[in-house]
Protein backbone atom coordinates (compact mmCIF):
# COMPACT_ATOMS: atom_id res chain seq x y z
CA UNK A 1 0.00 0.00 0.00
CA UNK A 2 1.31 3.25 -0.35
CA UNK A 3 1.40 6.81 1.45
CA UNK A 4 -0.47 9.33 1.33
CA UNK A 5 2.29 11.26 -0.06
CA UNK A 6 3.68 8.57 -2.59
CA UNK A 7 2.34 8.82 -6.56
CA UNK A 8 -0.23 6.87 -8.07
CA UNK A 9 -0.24 2.89 -8.01
CA UNK A 10 -0.14 3.32 -11.79
CA UNK A 11 1.27 5.45 -14.48
CA UNK A 12 -1.77 8.16 -14.27
CA UNK A 13 0.43 11.26 -13.84
CA UNK A 14 2.76 10.00 -16.22
CA UNK A 15 0.21 9.75 -19.45
CA UNK A 16 -1.61 12.08 -20.93
CA UNK A 17 -4.99 13.62 -19.19
CA UNK A 18 -8.61 12.88 -19.63
CA UNK A 19 -11.04 15.63 -21.06
CA UNK A 20 -12.30 16.09 -17.43
CA UNK A 21 -8.12 16.06 -16.10
CA UNK A 22 -7.93 18.61 -19.03
CA UNK A 23 -10.35 20.95 -18.22
CA UNK A 24 -9.30 21.34 -14.38
CA UNK A 25 -6.13 21.82 -15.15
CA UNK A 26 -7.37 24.89 -17.68
CA UNK A 27 -9.46 26.13 -14.87
CA UNK A 28 -6.73 26.23 -12.86
CA UNK A 29 -4.49 28.00 -15.35
CA UNK A 30 -7.01 30.54 -15.96
CA UNK A 31 -7.09 31.02 -12.13
CA UNK A 32 -10.95 30.23 -11.61
CA UNK A 33 -11.00 28.45 -8.59
CA UNK A 34 -8.59 28.98 -5.77
CA UNK A 35 -8.57 25.65 -4.02
CA UNK A 36 -10.71 21.92 -6.53
CA UNK A 37 -13.54 20.53 -4.60
CA UNK A 38 -15.13 18.03 -5.96
CA UNK A 39 -17.70 15.37 -4.26
CA UNK A 40 -18.39 11.88 -4.27
CA UNK A 41 -22.76 11.53 -3.38
CA UNK A 42 -24.03 8.59 -3.21
CA UNK A 43 -27.65 7.96 -2.59
CA UNK A 44 -27.78 5.44 0.57
CA UNK A 45 -30.34 3.06 -0.94
CA UNK A 46 -27.86 0.09 -1.54
CA UNK A 47 -24.39 -0.94 -1.45
CA UNK A 48 -21.26 0.57 -3.70
CA UNK A 49 -20.52 -1.67 -6.24
CA UNK A 50 -17.58 -1.39 -9.03
CA UNK A 51 -18.90 1.07 -10.80
CA UNK A 52 -18.91 3.47 -8.07
CA UNK A 53 -15.54 2.72 -7.59
CA UNK A 54 -15.01 4.57 -11.35
CA UNK A 55 -16.54 8.25 -9.97
CA UNK A 56 -14.53 7.35 -6.20
CA UNK A 57 -11.12 7.20 -7.97
CA UNK A 58 -11.72 9.73 -10.34
CA UNK A 59 -13.10 12.18 -7.88
CA UNK A 60 -10.86 11.68 -4.87
CA UNK A 61 -7.89 11.40 -8.06
CA UNK A 62 -8.66 15.07 -9.36
CA UNK A 63 -8.50 16.18 -5.87
CA UNK A 64 -5.06 14.05 -5.11
CA UNK A 65 -3.87 15.43 -7.97
CA UNK A 66 -4.37 19.13 -7.23
CA UNK A 67 -4.29 19.53 -3.51
CA UNK A 68 -7.54 19.55 -3.72
CA UNK A 69 -10.70 18.29 -1.03
CA UNK A 70 -13.51 15.31 -2.17
CA UNK A 71 -16.48 15.52 0.02
CA UNK A 72 -18.22 11.96 0.74
CA UNK A 73 -21.71 13.24 0.96
CA UNK A 74 -24.90 11.57 1.47
CA UNK A 75 -27.64 11.86 -1.15
CA UNK A 76 -30.23 10.52 1.00
CA UNK A 77 -33.34 12.70 -0.01
CA UNK A 78 -35.65 9.86 -0.37
CA UNK A 79 -36.37 8.24 3.06
CA UNK A 80 -38.07 5.34 1.25
CA UNK A 81 -35.25 3.42 0.21
CA UNK A 82 -32.84 4.70 2.20
CA UNK A 83 -30.95 2.59 5.52
CA UNK A 84 -28.26 3.48 7.94
CA UNK A 85 -26.96 0.26 7.01
CA UNK A 86 -26.38 1.82 3.83
CA UNK A 87 -24.55 4.47 5.06
CA UNK A 88 -22.22 2.98 7.29
CA UNK A 89 -21.35 0.34 4.40
CA UNK A 90 -20.73 3.41 2.09
CA UNK A 91 -18.55 4.87 4.21
CA UNK A 92 -16.15 1.53 4.80
CA UNK A 93 -15.99 0.63 1.27
CA UNK A 94 -15.10 4.35 0.66
CA UNK A 95 -12.44 4.36 3.47
CA UNK A 96 -11.14 1.04 2.10
CA UNK A 97 -10.90 2.01 -1.43
CA UNK A 98 -9.04 5.21 -0.75
CA UNK A 99 -6.72 4.16 2.37
CA UNK A 100 -3.20 5.25 1.90
CA UNK A 101 -3.71 6.92 -1.77
CA UNK A 102 -6.15 9.40 -1.66
CA UNK A 103 -7.57 9.86 2.57
CA UNK A 104 -5.92 12.67 2.79
CA UNK A 105 -7.82 15.24 0.29
CA UNK A 106 -10.96 13.59 2.07
CA UNK A 107 -12.98 16.67 3.26
CA UNK A 108 -12.95 16.28 7.34
CA UNK A 109 -16.84 15.29 7.78
CA UNK A 110 -19.49 12.91 6.46
CA UNK A 111 -22.13 15.19 4.77
CA UNK A 112 -25.62 14.84 3.86
CA UNK A 113 -28.12 16.41 1.37
CA UNK A 114 -30.62 16.16 4.66
CA UNK A 115 -28.35 18.93 6.56
CA UNK A 116 -29.29 21.02 3.90
CA UNK A 117 -33.04 20.69 4.30
CA UNK A 118 -34.03 23.65 5.94
CA UNK A 119 -31.85 25.50 3.17
CA UNK A 120 -33.42 23.48 0.57
CA UNK A 121 -37.55 24.68 1.47
CA UNK A 122 -36.29 28.35 1.83
CA UNK A 123 -34.61 28.49 -1.63
CA UNK A 124 -37.82 26.65 -2.89
CA UNK A 125 -40.20 29.57 -1.36
CA UNK A 126 -37.67 32.23 -3.03
CA UNK A 127 -38.39 30.41 -6.15
CA UNK A 128 -42.47 30.78 -5.49
CA UNK A 129 -41.82 34.35 -4.47
CA UNK A 130 -40.13 34.95 -7.96
CA UNK A 131 -43.10 33.42 -9.59
CA UNK A 132 -40.99 30.13 -11.06
CA UNK A 133 -42.63 27.77 -9.06
CA UNK A 134 -46.21 26.61 -8.25
CA UNK A 135 -47.59 23.75 -6.54
CA UNK A 136 -49.99 21.04 -8.25
CA UNK A 137 -52.56 19.11 -8.12
CA UNK A 138 -51.81 16.43 -10.77
CA UNK A 139 -50.83 12.74 -9.71
CA UNK A 140 -48.33 11.27 -10.95
CA UNK A 141 -50.52 9.23 -13.94
CA UNK A 142 -51.94 12.83 -14.88
CA UNK A 143 -48.48 14.77 -14.95
CA UNK A 144 -47.33 12.42 -17.37
CA UNK A 145 -49.94 12.88 -19.57
CA UNK A 146 -49.49 16.35 -19.96
CA UNK A 147 -45.77 16.10 -20.56
CA UNK A 148 -45.31 15.40 -23.48
CA UNK A 149 -43.28 13.56 -25.80
CA UNK A 150 -39.59 13.86 -26.98
CA UNK A 151 -41.17 14.67 -30.46
CA UNK A 152 -44.35 16.82 -29.20
CA UNK A 153 -44.74 19.61 -26.39
CA UNK A 154 -46.35 19.30 -23.35
CA UNK A 155 -48.95 21.08 -21.90
CA UNK A 156 -49.61 23.37 -19.19
CA UNK A 157 -50.60 22.29 -15.79
CA UNK A 158 -54.12 23.72 -14.94
CA UNK A 159 -52.86 25.16 -11.87
CA UNK A 160 -49.84 26.99 -13.28
CA UNK A 161 -51.05 30.46 -13.28
CA UNK A 162 -52.17 29.97 -9.41
CA UNK A 163 -50.71 33.51 -7.58
CA UNK A 164 -47.47 33.47 -5.39
CA UNK A 165 -49.61 33.80 -2.32
CA UNK A 166 -51.58 31.12 -2.88
CA UNK A 167 -48.54 28.76 -3.88
CA UNK A 168 -46.75 29.84 -0.78
CA UNK A 169 -49.89 28.98 1.33
CA UNK A 170 -50.11 25.25 -0.11
CA UNK A 171 -46.60 24.64 0.23
CA UNK A 172 -46.68 25.55 3.95
CA UNK A 173 -49.39 23.26 4.23
CA UNK A 174 -47.69 20.45 2.33
CA UNK A 175 -44.27 21.34 4.96
CA UNK A 176 -47.21 20.93 7.59
CA UNK A 177 -49.00 17.68 6.76
CA UNK A 178 -52.28 18.71 5.57
CA UNK A 179 -51.73 16.64 2.48
CA UNK A 180 -51.40 13.13 1.81
CA UNK A 181 -48.54 11.35 -0.69
CA UNK A 182 -49.09 12.14 -3.92
CA UNK A 183 -51.67 14.88 -3.59
CA UNK A 184 -49.43 18.12 -4.77
CA UNK A 185 -45.96 18.42 -5.84
CA UNK A 186 -44.15 21.44 -6.51
CA UNK A 187 -43.55 22.20 -10.15
CA UNK A 188 -40.30 24.72 -11.81
CA UNK A 189 -42.31 26.89 -14.07
CA UNK A 190 -39.43 26.72 -17.18
CA UNK A 191 -41.34 25.59 -20.73
CA UNK A 192 -43.58 23.10 -21.50
CA UNK A 193 -42.59 22.71 -24.99
CA UNK A 194 -38.67 23.04 -24.25
CA UNK A 195 -37.10 20.21 -27.11
CA UNK A 196 -35.31 18.71 -22.89
CA UNK A 197 -38.11 16.78 -21.81
CA UNK A 198 -36.48 17.52 -18.02
CA UNK A 199 -37.47 21.48 -18.59
CA UNK A 200 -41.16 20.94 -18.71
CA UNK A 201 -41.85 22.34 -15.31
CA UNK A 202 -39.75 19.39 -13.35
CA UNK A 203 -40.92 18.58 -9.70
CA UNK A 204 -39.00 20.41 -7.37
CA UNK A 205 -40.85 18.59 -4.27
CA UNK A 206 -43.18 15.27 -3.52
CA UNK A 207 -44.94 14.59 -0.52
CA UNK A 208 -44.05 11.26 1.40
CA UNK A 209 -45.44 10.81 5.06
CA UNK A 210 -41.93 8.65 5.85
CA UNK A 211 -39.58 8.33 8.52
CA UNK A 212 -36.16 9.63 7.54
CA UNK A 213 -33.19 7.96 8.97
CA UNK A 214 -31.46 11.18 10.04
CA UNK A 215 -34.68 13.46 10.31
CA UNK A 216 -36.66 11.70 11.51
CA UNK A 217 -40.71 12.71 11.16
CA UNK A 218 -39.72 16.49 11.10
CA UNK A 219 -40.56 16.50 7.08
CA UNK A 220 -43.07 15.02 5.03
CA UNK A 221 -41.79 16.59 1.61
CA UNK A 222 -38.97 15.70 0.41
CA UNK A 223 -36.66 17.84 -2.38
CA UNK A 224 -36.17 15.84 -5.78
CA UNK A 225 -32.29 14.57 -7.04
CA UNK A 226 -32.45 17.36 -9.67
CA UNK A 227 -33.03 20.09 -7.31
CA UNK A 228 -31.19 19.17 -4.15
CA UNK A 229 -28.47 17.79 -6.57
CA UNK A 230 -27.13 21.62 -7.63
CA UNK A 231 -27.99 23.26 -4.38
CA UNK A 232 -25.96 21.10 -2.27
CA UNK A 233 -22.80 21.15 -4.94
CA UNK A 234 -23.50 24.97 -4.29
CA UNK A 235 -23.92 25.20 -0.57
CA UNK A 236 -20.31 23.15 -0.32
CA UNK A 237 -18.65 24.89 -2.94
CA UNK A 238 -18.15 22.32 -5.21
CA UNK A 239 -16.16 23.36 -7.91
CA UNK A 240 -16.56 20.25 -10.76
CA UNK A 241 -19.78 18.36 -10.33
CA UNK A 242 -19.16 15.36 -12.35
CA UNK A 243 -21.48 13.01 -13.08
CA UNK A 244 -21.96 10.22 -15.46
CA UNK A 245 -23.71 10.78 -18.92
CA UNK A 246 -27.19 9.82 -17.88
CA UNK A 247 -27.07 13.30 -16.34
CA UNK A 248 -25.85 15.49 -19.52
CA UNK A 249 -29.64 15.97 -20.17
CA UNK A 250 -30.54 17.16 -16.48
CA UNK A 251 -27.43 19.71 -16.98
CA UNK A 252 -30.00 22.96 -18.16
CA UNK A 253 -31.93 21.87 -15.69
CA UNK A 254 -29.02 22.25 -12.82
CA UNK A 255 -27.97 25.36 -14.24
CA UNK A 256 -31.48 26.83 -14.59
CA UNK A 257 -31.88 26.24 -10.94
CA UNK A 258 -28.14 27.86 -9.77
CA UNK A 259 -29.18 30.89 -12.40
CA UNK A 260 -32.43 31.97 -10.69
CA UNK A 261 -30.99 31.75 -7.17
CA UNK A 262 -28.83 33.74 -5.26
CA UNK A 263 -26.58 31.18 -4.90
CA UNK A 264 -22.09 32.26 -4.36
CA UNK A 265 -20.52 32.60 -8.10
CA UNK A 266 -18.76 31.57 -9.57
CA UNK A 267 -21.18 28.29 -9.39
CA UNK A 268 -20.49 24.41 -9.59
CA UNK A 269 -19.78 23.33 -13.09
CA UNK A 270 -21.36 19.71 -14.20
CA UNK A 271 -19.40 17.58 -16.42
CA UNK A 272 -20.52 14.35 -17.58
CA UNK A 273 -18.73 10.70 -18.33
CA UNK A 274 -19.10 7.03 -19.49
CA UNK A 275 -20.48 4.91 -16.39
CA UNK A 276 -18.12 1.57 -15.84
CA UNK A 277 -20.34 -1.23 -17.44
CA UNK A 278 -19.15 -4.77 -17.04
CA UNK A 279 -19.98 -7.99 -18.97
CA UNK A 280 -20.61 -11.28 -17.23
CA UNK A 281 -22.66 -9.09 -13.95
CA UNK A 282 -25.33 -7.18 -13.60
CA UNK A 283 -24.95 -2.62 -11.83
CA UNK A 284 -28.34 -2.05 -11.38
CA UNK A 285 -28.75 -1.63 -7.63
CA UNK A 286 -32.88 -2.30 -8.25
CA UNK A 287 -31.20 -6.11 -9.60
CA UNK A 288 -28.64 -6.12 -7.05
CA UNK A 289 -30.96 -5.51 -4.11
CA UNK A 290 -33.66 -8.51 -5.94
CA UNK A 291 -30.48 -10.79 -5.95
CA UNK A 292 -30.27 -9.92 -2.03
CA UNK A 293 -34.04 -9.97 -1.41
CA UNK A 294 -34.95 -13.24 -3.12
CA UNK A 295 -32.14 -15.24 -1.47
CA UNK A 296 -30.40 -15.72 -4.58
CA UNK A 297 -27.22 -14.57 -2.83
CA UNK A 298 -26.51 -14.80 0.88
CA UNK A 299 -26.14 -10.70 1.16
CA UNK A 300 -24.83 -7.23 -0.69
CA UNK A 301 -21.22 -8.48 0.03
CA UNK A 302 -21.31 -11.92 -0.64
CA UNK A 303 -18.69 -12.74 -2.94
CA UNK A 304 -19.94 -13.12 -5.94
CA UNK A 305 -21.37 -10.09 -6.23
CA UNK A 306 -20.04 -6.40 -8.00
CA UNK A 307 -20.01 -4.78 -5.08
CA UNK A 308 -17.21 -3.37 -3.12
CA UNK A 309 -17.73 -4.87 0.17
CA UNK A 310 -17.96 -8.05 -1.49
CA UNK A 311 -14.64 -7.57 -3.43
CA UNK A 312 -13.22 -6.74 -0.01
CA UNK A 313 -14.32 -9.79 1.35
CA UNK A 314 -13.58 -12.31 -1.21
CA UNK A 315 -9.83 -10.43 -1.08
CA UNK A 316 -9.62 -8.40 -3.82
CA UNK A 317 -6.95 -5.53 -2.90
CA UNK A 318 -7.91 -2.28 -2.78
CA UNK A 319 -5.06 -1.12 -5.19
CA UNK A 320 -6.07 -3.88 -7.93
CA UNK A 321 -9.72 -1.70 -8.87
CA UNK A 322 -7.76 2.06 -8.66
CA UNK A 323 -5.76 0.39 -10.94
CA UNK A 324 -8.57 -1.29 -13.10
CA UNK A 325 -10.24 2.21 -12.43
CA UNK A 326 -7.48 3.95 -14.01
CA UNK A 327 -6.48 1.20 -17.11
CA UNK A 328 -10.41 1.59 -17.98
CA UNK A 329 -10.06 5.48 -18.49
CA UNK A 330 -12.61 8.47 -18.40
CA UNK A 331 -14.27 9.36 -21.81
CA UNK A 332 -17.72 10.46 -23.18
CA UNK A 333 -18.47 7.18 -24.54
CA UNK A 334 -20.48 4.18 -23.16
CA UNK A 335 -18.71 0.90 -23.44
CA UNK A 336 -18.70 -2.66 -22.03
CA UNK A 337 -15.92 -3.59 -20.63
CA UNK A 338 -14.68 -7.15 -20.38
CA UNK A 339 -14.49 -8.60 -17.21
CA UNK A 340 -11.21 -10.47 -17.92
CA UNK A 341 -9.44 -7.34 -17.91
CA UNK A 342 -10.92 -6.51 -14.21
CA UNK A 343 -9.66 -10.12 -13.22
CA UNK A 344 -6.21 -9.89 -14.80
CA UNK A 345 -5.52 -6.52 -12.97
CA UNK A 346 -6.61 -8.51 -9.84
CA UNK A 347 -3.97 -11.40 -10.52
CA UNK A 348 -0.99 -8.63 -11.54
CA UNK A 349 -2.06 -7.23 -7.79
CA UNK A 350 -1.91 -10.29 -5.88
CA UNK A 351 0.80 -11.92 -7.66
CA UNK A 352 3.05 -9.56 -5.86
CA UNK A 353 0.99 -9.48 -2.03
CA UNK A 354 0.43 -13.54 -2.14
CA UNK A 355 2.49 -15.71 -0.08
CA UNK A 356 2.61 -19.29 -1.79
CA UNK A 357 1.41 -22.22 0.07
CA UNK A 358 -0.11 -25.79 -0.89
CA UNK A 359 -3.81 -26.36 -1.11
CA UNK A 360 -5.18 -29.80 -1.88
CA UNK A 361 -9.31 -28.94 -2.65
CA UNK A 362 -10.27 -32.44 -3.52
CA UNK A 363 -8.01 -34.74 -1.70
CA UNK A 364 -6.53 -38.39 -2.24
CA UNK A 365 -4.40 -39.99 -0.06
CA UNK A 366 -1.56 -41.24 -1.02
CA UNK A 367 0.81 -43.85 0.69
CA UNK A 368 4.35 -44.03 -0.01
CA UNK A 369 5.05 -47.79 0.58
CA UNK A 370 9.14 -47.64 0.86
CA UNK A 371 8.83 -44.54 2.72
CA UNK A 372 10.30 -44.95 6.64
CA UNK A 373 6.84 -45.59 8.44
CA UNK A 374 7.64 -42.82 11.25
CA UNK A 375 9.97 -41.03 9.07
CA UNK A 376 9.37 -37.24 8.65
CA UNK A 377 11.48 -34.27 6.78
CA UNK A 378 11.36 -30.72 5.87
CA UNK A 379 10.85 -29.68 2.12
CA UNK A 380 11.66 -26.15 1.10
CA UNK A 381 9.72 -23.77 -1.30
CA UNK A 382 9.46 -19.92 -2.02
CA UNK A 383 7.22 -17.84 0.22
CA UNK A 384 6.90 -15.42 -2.81
CA UNK A 385 9.04 -15.83 -5.95
CA UNK A 386 7.33 -12.18 -7.63
CA UNK A 387 8.27 -10.11 -4.33
CA UNK A 388 11.55 -8.98 -2.99
CA UNK A 389 13.64 -10.57 -0.22
CA UNK A 390 10.56 -13.02 0.67
CA UNK A 391 12.35 -16.01 1.89
CA UNK A 392 11.71 -19.46 1.73
CA UNK A 393 9.06 -21.88 4.18
CA UNK A 394 9.82 -25.44 5.41
CA UNK A 395 6.90 -27.72 4.60
CA UNK A 396 7.10 -31.09 6.52
CA UNK A 397 6.91 -34.49 4.33
CA UNK A 398 5.97 -37.77 5.89
CA UNK A 399 5.01 -41.44 4.71
CA UNK A 400 1.34 -40.13 3.80
CA UNK A 401 0.29 -37.34 1.92
CA UNK A 402 -2.50 -36.01 0.06
CA UNK A 403 -2.59 -35.17 -3.58
CA UNK A 404 -5.78 -33.48 -5.31
CA UNK A 405 -7.82 -36.07 -7.49
CA UNK A 406 -7.61 -33.79 -10.31
CA UNK A 407 -4.29 -34.91 -10.39
CA UNK A 408 -4.76 -38.50 -11.08
CA UNK A 409 -6.29 -40.36 -13.41
CA UNK A 410 -6.71 -44.19 -14.02
CA UNK A 411 -7.82 -44.21 -17.69
CA UNK A 412 -6.16 -40.57 -18.50
CA UNK A 413 -6.45 -39.23 -21.88
CA UNK A 414 -3.55 -38.31 -24.27
CA UNK A 415 -0.38 -36.30 -23.85
CA UNK A 416 -1.90 -36.58 -19.75
CA UNK A 417 1.08 -35.68 -17.70
CA UNK A 418 0.39 -36.25 -13.78
CA UNK A 419 -0.65 -39.17 -11.94
CA UNK A 420 -1.07 -42.62 -13.58
CA UNK A 421 -1.13 -46.20 -12.76
CA UNK A 422 2.45 -47.02 -13.16
CA UNK A 423 3.47 -43.66 -14.12
CA UNK A 424 5.58 -40.92 -12.31
CA UNK A 425 5.32 -37.10 -10.90
CA UNK A 426 7.39 -34.97 -9.58
CA UNK A 427 5.72 -33.53 -6.14
CA UNK A 428 6.48 -30.49 -5.89
CA UNK A 429 9.93 -29.46 -3.65
CA UNK A 430 9.79 -33.20 -2.58
CA UNK A 431 10.47 -36.50 -4.41
CA UNK A 432 9.63 -38.14 -7.69
CA UNK A 433 6.87 -40.83 -7.22
CA UNK A 434 5.52 -43.84 -8.87
CA UNK A 435 1.78 -45.16 -8.55
CA UNK A 436 1.96 -48.91 -8.09
CA UNK A 437 -1.02 -49.32 -6.74
CA UNK A 438 -5.02 -47.94 -6.51
CA UNK A 439 -6.85 -48.87 -3.75
CA UNK A 440 -10.73 -48.88 -3.96
CA UNK A 441 -13.89 -48.43 -1.63
CA UNK A 442 -16.46 -50.86 -2.06
CA UNK A 443 -18.78 -48.47 -3.91
CA UNK A 444 -15.94 -47.83 -6.47
CA UNK A 445 -14.46 -44.99 -5.09
CA UNK A 446 -10.73 -44.53 -4.08
CA UNK A 447 -9.76 -45.11 -1.13
CA UNK A 448 -5.81 -44.45 -1.76
CA UNK A 449 -3.26 -44.76 -3.88
CA UNK A 450 0.03 -46.84 -3.47
CA UNK A 451 3.25 -45.15 -4.45
CA UNK A 452 6.98 -45.44 -4.24
CA UNK A 453 9.75 -42.65 -4.34
CA UNK A 454 12.69 -42.32 -5.55
CA UNK A 455 14.62 -41.69 -2.86
CA UNK A 456 17.28 -39.69 -4.40
CA UNK A 457 15.25 -37.07 -6.99
CA UNK A 458 14.41 -34.68 -3.82
CA UNK A 459 16.83 -31.60 -4.47
CA UNK A 460 20.53 -32.29 -3.93
CA UNK A 461 20.11 -35.68 -4.06
CA UNK A 462 22.00 -37.90 -6.95
CA UNK A 463 18.79 -38.16 -9.17
CA UNK A 464 17.23 -34.77 -8.54
CA UNK A 465 17.81 -33.87 -12.68
CA UNK A 466 16.21 -37.10 -13.24
CA UNK A 467 13.48 -35.90 -15.44
CA UNK A 468 9.53 -36.67 -15.19
CA UNK A 469 6.78 -34.66 -17.61
CA UNK A 470 4.39 -34.13 -14.29
CA UNK A 471 4.30 -32.03 -11.22
CA UNK A 472 2.09 -31.95 -8.85
CA UNK A 473 1.12 -30.25 -5.44
CA UNK A 474 0.55 -32.36 -2.16
CA UNK A 475 0.35 -31.63 2.01
CA UNK A 476 1.26 -33.86 4.56
CA UNK A 477 -1.26 -36.13 6.02
CA UNK A 478 -0.09 -35.79 9.51
CA UNK A 479 -0.11 -32.26 9.59
CA UNK A 480 -2.44 -31.08 6.89
CA UNK A 481 -4.64 -28.32 8.34
CA UNK A 482 -8.77 -29.28 7.31
CA UNK A 483 -10.57 -26.47 6.02
CA UNK A 484 -13.52 -25.11 4.36
CA UNK A 485 -12.86 -23.80 1.01
CA UNK A 486 -15.42 -21.46 -0.79
CA UNK A 487 -14.77 -21.78 -4.84
CA UNK A 488 -16.38 -19.00 -6.15
CA UNK A 489 -17.06 -18.49 -10.14
CA UNK A 490 -18.80 -15.61 -12.23
CA UNK A 491 -21.95 -15.39 -10.73
CA UNK A 492 -23.65 -15.09 -14.36
CA UNK A 493 -22.47 -17.16 -17.44
CA UNK A 494 -23.23 -14.63 -20.14
CA UNK A 495 -21.36 -11.57 -21.14
CA UNK A 496 -24.96 -9.67 -21.14
CA UNK A 497 -27.27 -11.18 -18.38
CA UNK A 498 -31.04 -10.06 -19.63
CA UNK A 499 -30.27 -8.90 -22.76
CA UNK A 500 -32.86 -9.75 -25.28
CA UNK A 501 -35.54 -9.21 -23.21
CA UNK A 502 -34.99 -12.17 -20.82
CA UNK A 503 -35.29 -11.95 -17.34
CA UNK A 504 -31.41 -11.38 -15.75
CA UNK A 505 -31.89 -14.50 -13.44
CA UNK A 506 -31.98 -16.62 -16.27
CA UNK A 507 -28.60 -16.04 -17.01
CA UNK A 508 -27.10 -16.74 -13.56
CA UNK A 509 -24.56 -19.26 -13.19
CA UNK A 510 -25.66 -22.42 -11.26
CA UNK A 511 -21.86 -22.99 -10.57
CA UNK A 512 -21.03 -20.01 -8.92
CA UNK A 513 -20.07 -21.41 -5.36
CA UNK A 514 -19.04 -24.98 -4.17
CA UNK A 515 -17.94 -25.53 -0.90
CA UNK A 516 -15.27 -28.28 -0.42
CA UNK A 517 -13.64 -29.54 2.71
CA UNK A 518 -9.71 -29.39 1.98
CA UNK A 519 -6.54 -29.82 2.84
CA UNK A 520 -4.16 -27.14 3.13
CA UNK A 521 -0.52 -26.78 4.31
CA UNK A 522 -0.18 -26.17 7.53
CA UNK A 523 1.42 -22.72 8.07
CA UNK A 524 -1.78 -21.46 6.52
CA UNK A 525 -3.34 -21.14 9.79
CA UNK A 526 -0.79 -18.61 11.23
CA UNK A 527 -2.56 -16.24 8.55
CA UNK A 528 -4.69 -13.63 9.58
CA UNK A 529 -8.00 -12.70 8.45
CA UNK A 530 -8.11 -11.31 4.93
CA UNK A 531 -4.76 -12.16 4.54
CA UNK A 532 -3.72 -12.98 0.41
CA UNK A 533 -2.11 -16.68 -0.37
CA UNK A 534 -1.38 -18.48 -3.22
CA UNK A 535 -2.12 -22.03 -3.05
CA UNK A 536 0.30 -22.89 -6.30
CA UNK A 537 -1.11 -23.99 -9.36
CA UNK A 538 -4.67 -23.58 -8.05
CA UNK A 539 -5.33 -19.71 -7.58
CA UNK A 540 -5.36 -16.89 -5.35
CA UNK A 541 -7.77 -17.23 -1.65
CA UNK A 542 -7.76 -15.30 1.12
CA UNK A 543 -8.36 -16.40 4.90
CA UNK A 544 -11.91 -15.58 5.35
CA UNK A 545 -13.04 -12.50 8.09
CA UNK A 546 -15.56 -15.67 8.96
CA UNK A 547 -13.17 -17.92 9.66
CA UNK A 548 -11.93 -18.93 13.77
CA UNK A 549 -9.61 -22.06 15.10
CA UNK A 550 -11.51 -24.28 15.37
CA UNK A 551 -13.29 -23.75 11.69
CA UNK A 552 -10.77 -22.73 9.82
CA UNK A 553 -11.87 -21.18 5.99
CA UNK A 554 -10.50 -19.62 2.74
CA UNK A 555 -12.02 -17.82 0.04
CA UNK A 556 -10.75 -18.20 -3.90
CA UNK A 557 -10.51 -14.90 -5.10
CA UNK A 558 -9.51 -16.13 -8.90
CA UNK A 559 -8.38 -18.24 -10.27
CA UNK A 560 -4.56 -19.17 -11.88
CA UNK A 561 -6.35 -18.41 -15.46
CA UNK A 562 -5.97 -15.42 -16.97
CA UNK A 563 -8.15 -15.16 -20.41
CA UNK A 564 -7.04 -11.51 -20.52
CA UNK A 565 -3.31 -11.75 -20.98
CA UNK A 566 -4.55 -14.64 -24.08
CA UNK A 567 -6.50 -12.28 -25.07
CA UNK A 568 -4.39 -9.21 -26.07
CA UNK A 569 -2.75 -9.03 -29.20
CA UNK A 570 1.17 -9.81 -29.88
CA UNK A 571 3.49 -7.09 -29.97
Amino acid sequence: MSNATDKPDSAADEKSLDFIREMVAADIEAGKHEKIVTRFPPEPNGYLHIGHAKSICLNFGIARENNGVCNLRMDDTNPVKEDVEYVQSIQDDLNWLIDGWADHVKSPELLFASDYFERFYNYAVDLIKAGKAFVCDLNAEEFMATRGTPTEAGTNSPHRDRSVEENLDLFKRMREGEFPDGAKTLRAKIDMASPNIHMRDPAFYRIRHAHHHRTGDDWCIYPTYDFAHCLEDSIEGITHSLCTLEFEVHRPLYDWILDNLDVPRPQPRQTEFARLNLNYTVMSKRKLLSLVEDGIVDDWNDPRMPTISACRRRGVPAEALRRFCDIVGVTKFNSLTDVALLEHTIREVLNKESVRRFGVLRPIKVVITNYPKNGEEDCEGPNNPAAEDQGTRTMPFTREVYIDAEDFMEEPPPKYFRLRPGGEVRLKYAYIIKCEEVVKNDDGSIAELRCTYDEGSKRGGPTADRKVKGTIHWVSAKHALDATVHLYERLFNVPEPGADDRDFVEDLNPNSLETVQAKLEPSLADLKPGDPCQFERLGYFCHARESSPDNPAFLRTITMKDAWTRKKPKK
